[in-house]
């Protein structure tokens, strides 16, 4: 018994001696002088790491000895590691780790390229990513569609000169070919594409992802040029209570506050968002409001579980509801348009919407990494377009599984989708010889994706996916992206791959029912198909104590069976497949630097033509460029900061190349339209904005100002032909037209607002 007690005794002391004589550290992380809270550190290739407190100040315990590589991360600073010697029994202290900002972007995680969580500079797909806070920082847009045309190649296009309906377009390619996501789910497609972007809040916008060029081997049919992947903001990152309120010299009100309670292991996120805009104002002086009204409310939900196994699962909802109305000023007046929307005698367009989503991502409880992504909508929408009514129907709902696993130098990926899609409206698009039959369709899908290291420098991803249409049978897209880095500084990405496009045309070309104009569908429209191939290169420089980046962009893409828009007869839309073929082809380069003194600038221009070549009656081939694709365009960004005194000023400007337009005729005093159609090229034309911000950190509040517009530009010219009929009224001429919309018709606007928030976000 005394010999064990005494071998008892000596394993104890053992034990105590060896944790006595464990290492450790501790230290704090700072970026300035301020505390960098809830920073990541871990040691490298080991099981110990801690997230350092709120303040900034962490402590790890019970460290081996010998030589470690300390990693410390941030979201939105780049990574500080070292390699540390710890002695036996040795309390290490570290001081205060300076962590330098993230300027360029480079740690940020992405997901839209490949499915999977990577590094932006790691990704082999180029991803192109803007955040929410370099949103409000420079130039504070309401909406999805303000905030895109901060990124190079990205347009808005307006499609009505009346309602002013609008699209996104990448590449000069038209906004049914872009797929819109959030997190990660399709919802935006077909008559969602058209009215339903405005109504997603930038308040709720943490970043937006950009792919351009084809990406349908995992998104699918509405991914033929892109995809624009908006990220929500997580609950965990949120403040207790926030605000933001904005009022402008048009009289336009927009708010929105949110809440982020955490109840139990639920982080949540509730957020109201308000949009008010009803002044009429007429410079163009055509009888029609140049700012469309809007009523709009939106409500957004998120709601994510923090699970054991640190495993995603999230929830999100959000309902919408736009009040959308324009016309001439007896239509506007005290609101009128309410009572007498439908009329044929004052014309106007009224749109009503109600839209409700339903999305999220779970992954389940296994060793292996498979998750479920998961979305409903339901889009009802009621408008009159002058005495036309026109109402529609559309759902989606959408699943995917996904599996990925890493096996020594491949990671591969590997899913099966299943979506339902179902539309309904009272036009010719839904009727049948026998009554209204809605349009439903089944579509399942399978897809796989290899991303081979083949050495530090050189990787290979390969991928494919297969979907299955009733209408059209299986359709195959495949895939290849091949990424080369010569130094640490320098990349190379070549992206090739296949597009297809199943076209709903009604859901997506506005034109068919605003204006006069007659739809003509020659054929059945088969599939749309695509070939592309896009060369990226990428640099990062040090330049005057400071970093920045080259980015340099040439992409080709040709189109088999582009189902295009014919406006060259007059009074008349007409469809068919095309004989010929479409190409995009062009050159983007963006350049961007931050230098060591408070100063950034980030310019992007983009050079492309997009064109359509067919046959003539004579057999010989014509080309002729697409509308409303410009030749060249150009967005950037000047930024300076006094940090110490809490000042942000920022310059934004947007620059558009001639456009070609569709071809419209002017009426005479008589009504008759004239020989000579109005000119089918417009001239250039630039927006700049100038903002101020002024933060006070320690209050939680943030005073924002600007002037959109700066410099006063309008269209110089109605978006509306065909308004002096003698034989009709105003707007209700067979000759009347809303197509010939290039640029804005609001002219300068100054704006002020206030963000506040309070508490501290949960981690």
């Amino acid at each position: 018994m005394r010999l064990i007690i005494i071998f008892v005794l000596s394993i104890l002391s053992f034990g105590s001696t060896s944790m006595a004589q464990s290492a450790s550290m501790k230290g704090r992380v700072v970026s300035q002088g301020l505390a960098v809270p809830f920073a990541s550190i871990a040691i490298s290739n080991s099981p110990y790491g801690v997230s350092a407190d709120e303040h900034g100040y962490f402590s790890i315990i019970d460290l081996p000895t010998g030589e470690l590589q300390v990693v410390i991360s941030a979201v939105g600073f780049r990574s500080w590691s070292a390699t540390l010697t710890f002695a036996e029994g040795e309390k290490k202290w570290l001081g205060e780790v300076e962590m330098m900002e993230d300027v360029l972007g480079l740690e940020k995680v992405v997901v839209t390229g490949t499915m999977r969580r990577t590094y932006l500079k790691d990704s082999p797909i180029k991803v192109e990513v803007i955040t929410g806070k370099y949103l409000t920082d420079n130039r504070s847009p309401v909406n999805l569609v303000e905030s895109i045309a901060m990124i190079n190649g990205v347009e808005e296009v307006v499609e009505c000169g009346v309602c002013g309906t609008n699209s996104l377009r990448i590449n000069g390619l038209e906004g049914p070919y872009t797929a819109v996501l959030m997190d990660g789910t399709p919802m935006f497609g077909n008559l969602a594409s058209v009215y339903g972007l405005n109504g997603i809040p930038a308040s709720l916008i943490d970043r937006i992802e950009v792919v351009k060029g084809p990406s349908s081997t995992l998104y699918g049919s509405e991914a033929m040029a892109g995809v624009i992947n908006v990220i929500t903001k997580d609950p965990a990152d949120q403040p207790f209570f926030s605000a933001d309120v904005r009022s402008t010299t048009h009289k336009e009100v927009y708010g929105n506050i949110g809440i982020s309670p955490r109840l139990r292991k639920w982080d949540s996120f509730v957020g109201l968002d308000y949009a008010y805009v009803n002044d009429f104002h007429d410079a163009v002086a055509d009888g029609f409001g140049d700012v469309v009204g809007t009523d709009r409310v939106s409500v957004f939900t998120k709601w994510s579980l923090k699970r054991k196994d640190d495993k995603p699962f999230f929830m999100a909802a959000k309902y919408l509801y736009e009040d959308r109305h324009n016309g001439v000023y007896e239509y506007l007046k005290d609101r009128a348009y309410k009572s007498i929307r439908g009329s044929n005698t004052v014309y106007g367009e009224s749109i009503f919407t109600n839209r409700v989503e339903f999305f999220g991502t779970y992954q389940l409880p296994f060793e292996e990494t498979i998750k479920l992504d998961f979305s409903f909508s339901h889009h009802d929408q009621d408008s009159y377009y002058g005495a036309d009514h026109y109402v529609a129907q559309q759902q989606i709902g959408y699943a995917n599984l996904l599996w990925d696993k890493t096996l020594k130098d491949h990671n591969l990926l590997m899913g099966a989708t299943f979506r339902y899609q179902m539309y309904d409206d009272n036009t010719v698009a839904t009727q049948t010889s026998t009554g209204n039959l809605a349009s439903r369709q089944a579509i399942p899908g399978i897809f796989a994706q290899n991303e081979w290291k083949v050495s530090p420098a050189f990787y290979l991803l390969m991928g494919a996916r297969l979907d299955h249409y009733t209408s059209h049978g299986p359709i195959f897209a495949p895939r290849l992206n091949v990424k080369y880095k010569p130094g640490e500084w320098s990349t190379f990405r070549l992206n090739m791959g296949t597009g297809f496009r199943i076209v709903n045309l009604f859901t997506e070309d506005h034109a068919f029912v605003t204006g006069q104009r007659k739809v003509e569908i020659e054929e059945a429209l088969d599939p749309e198909r695509s070939w592309n191939a896009a060369l990226n290169f990428n640099h990062v420089h040090s330049f005057l104590g400071g970093q920045g980046t080259l980015d340099v962009d040439a992409f080709f893409t040709y189109f088999n069976n582009k189902i295009i828009p014919d406006y060259s007869t007059s009074g008349k839309i007409i469809y068919s497949n095309s004989d010929g073929n479409a190409v995009s082809r062009g050159l983007s380069v963006s350049f961007a630097q931050n230098f060591a003194f408070p100063l950034a600038f980030n310019i992007g221009v983009t050079l492309q033509d997009v064109t359509r070549s067919e046959k003539d009656e004579n057999g010989r081939w014509r080309t002729s460029a697409i509308e409303f694709a410009p030749r060249y365009s150009s967005t950037g960004t000047l930024n300076y900061r006094w940090r110490k005194h809490g000042f942000i000023a920022a310059w934004t400007f947007n620059l558009t190349g001639p456009v070609h337009l569709p071809e419209v005729f002017d009426l005479d005093e008589n009504g008759a339209p004239f020989q000579a159609p109005r000119p089918t090229r417009s001239k250039p034309w630039s927006r700049h904005t100038f903002q101020l911000t002024k933060t006070f950190r320690e209050k939680g509040v943030e005073m924002y100002g600007g002037v959109e517009n700066v410099f006063n530009f309008r269209q110089p010219i109605s978006p509306l032909v065909g308004l002096n009929d003698p034989d009709a009224p105003v707007g209700f001429s067979d000759h009347f037209d809303t197509v010939y919309a290039y640029a804005p018709m609001s002219g300068r606007e100054v704006y002020l607002g206030v963000r506040w928030s309070i508490g501290d976000k949960h981690h």
